[in-house]
């Protein structure tokens, strides 16, 4: 009973961690959905990518959901998981097993693919492309969140184009007049007034517009952001892979934790299966043994039926299993009561 309770109670602190996981997993996801500037932001990530690029919605933004998905899915397999500690069958606890096993390839090949292989997920941050997305992506018309997004980049980390702010002097937007043509840079190049509100990206006011707008490098540095933005970038999809990667490890040791657990119970399940089978043969050897002896003295016919109790026992087989005062009461025909004085005993002390 107490390795019962010791496997079961193991099973049991895995679910919930696992439970504990599932719900980390959703308030992820929901916060990653809620923080836009990050979603927006992830935009540049896969700007690269033409077929990541066409998509409607940035590429955290479908993180987000992944995220929300995967952890409900961990929450209902760990309810899952608790309603089979409680049965405490093969059918349930098979259940469990895959659904894990299932979630952990699905972690284990997203880990894997942004590790090894980010274009797998279209995440490139080559500096040739990242210009050439800049030259051909920012300012256009249907291209709109590319463009907040660089803004926002160009706000936030105080810098100037991808590898240069003179990438913006042979960009479709400077080319083709899609912007003010007395600008030689957008606004969020410039250092702000309203750099520290929250939607400063998107209403710009430059602290001296002229002079951040002029092409001579002596007048615009002192009101121009002249650092180059892919390194910003760089470092901060690093932050954001770290958090992913080690919430993500985090969450595939609960995973691998539970399956151990699962196997875990199972085989303590098959072992108690297999002494119960054991000691059900044995008990039916015994009963044989037992009928076979009554057959060898009385018979095949008397002696099942004397197992059975479907007749009277016969006087000399139940001599010898009757009880030894019913066979004193059966023999003289009287009710032996000893009396007092056979079991009185002297309590007077003689001393020499």
């Amino acid at each position: 009973m107490g390795r019962k309770f010791n496997h079961i109670c193991l099973l049991n602190c895995c679910n919930f961690m696992f439970l504990i996981c599932g719900g980390f997993l959703i308030f992820g996801g929901f916060y990653i959905f809620t923080d836009t500037k990050r979603i927006l932001l992830s935009r540049l990530l896969t700007s690269t990518s033409d077929q990541f690029n066409s998509l409607p919605q940035p590429l955290f933004y479908y993180i987000s959901f992944g995220l929300a998905a995967a952890g409900t899915i961990a929450v209902l397999a760990s309810i899952i998981g608790f309603w089979a500690s409680c049965l405490n069958t093969y059918w349930f606890l098979g259940f469990y097993f895959s659904a894990v096993a299932l979630l952990l390839l699905a972690e284990s090949v997203v880990c894997l693919a942004l590790t090894l292989w980010p274009h797998c997920l279209g995440i490139s941050l080559d500096a040739i492309e990242m210009v050439k997305a800049l030259q051909g992506n920012y300012g256009i018309p249907g291209k709109e969140q590319f463009t907040i997004a660089m803004d926002l980049a160009q706000t936030r980390f105080k810098c100037c184009g991808m590898n240069s702010e003179i990438n913006y002097d042979t960009s479709m937007w400077r080319l083709q007049g899609f912007g003010t043509r007395e600008w030689v840079v957008p606004l969020t190049c410039c250092i702000l007034n309203n750099e520290h509100e929250p939607l400063s990206y998107l209403d710009p006011k430059p602290f001296n517009q002229s002079q951040c707008e002029t092409l001579q490098k002596v007048e615009f540095s002192k009101y121009r952001h002249t650092s180059p933005c892919l390194e910003y970038l760089d470092m901060w999809y690093r932050e954001q892979y770290l958090l992913f990667f080690g919430g993500s490890l985090l969450v595939i040791i609960v995973e691998f934790l539970v399956l151990l657990s699962i196997i875990l119970t199972c085989s303590k399940m098959s072992a108690r299966a297999e002494r119960a089978k054991d000691f059900l043969k044995i008990k039916t050897e015994g009963a044989t043994a037992n009928q076979a002896f009554v057959e060898n003295i009385y018979g095949s016919d008397s002696a099942s039926n004397v197992l059975r109790g479907r007749q009277q026992l016969p006087s000399d087989f139940k001599e010898i299993y009757i009880q030894p005062q019913d066979l004193m009461k059966s023999r003289h025909n009287t009710t032996f009561k000893p009396g007092r004085s056979q079991y009185h005993v002297s309590t007077r002390r003689y001393f020499v």
